[in-house]
């Protein structure tokens, strides 16, 4: 039996604007087979005090397994380097 993978990908949802790197990055988990936790940032206050709180200066964070894997172009190099399941 396998384990289930589970990855929480933080990203932002505002009114009138969908991040387009927090699509990217639950697509590419959702295609490895991650079940996909989402913490929403939906306003643009909630963003800047999630990325001062974190030290960040953008979004999307993933995070899997406890460890913080990055933004999308740092999941896809994660992905790429995982051995296969």
């Amino acid at each position: 039996m396998t384990a289930t993978r589970t990855a929480t990908l933080t990203r932002m949802v505002l009114p009138t604007h969908e991040c387009p790197f927090g699509l990217r990055a639950k697509a590419m988990l959702e295609q490895a087979g991650y079940e996909v936790g989402e913490h929403i940032l939906a306003s643009r206050d909630e963003v800047d005090a999630f990325k001062q709180e974190r030290g960040l200066a953008t979004t999307p964070l993933i995070e899997i397994d406890g460890e913080t894997v990055g933004g999308s172009d740092d999941l896809e190099r994660y992905l790429a380097d995982a051995p296969a399941s």
